[in-house]
């Protein structure tokens, strides 16, 4: 059962992603999404995100737990960082909680909780 695989619940506390110096995202409404054995995943509602910075990819990818991702690549001063952040435009019943949400690879950008 994907309940039991996937969980989502509020992230405690302010989170921000940073990219090349520049705030992406800051927000007190993150969502934590623990899937398996995979480290947790903080996920930004769009409107706390300077979508301005975010450039939609061509990039799709399939999780049978979620659906089908769309990526997004930054666009920072020191360049382009391209399919560094993902989002479920319509994410299957399960997981409806991150519709309207965006992550970001941590390893690729500054993901932290202040």
């Amino acid at each position: 059962m994907v309940e039991r695989y996937i969980s989502i619940t509020r992230a405690e506390g302010t989170w921000s992603v940073r990219a090349g110096g520049a705030v992406l995202a800051e927000s007190a409404n993150a969502l934590e999404l623990a899937e398996g054995d995979y480290p947790p995943v903080i996920y930004f509602p769009r409107e706390d995100i300077a979508m301005m910075f975010l450039d939609p990819s061509d990039r799709t990818s399939e999780c049978p737990h979620k659906g089908t991702a769309n990526y997004f690549s930054v666009a920072a001063k020191s360049g382009k960082i391209s399919d560094v952040a993902w989002s479920y435009e319509a994410p299957k019943d399960a997981v409806a909680r991150i519709k309207d949400h965006i992550a970001f690879y941590p390893d690729r950008v500054t993901v932290e909780q202040l």
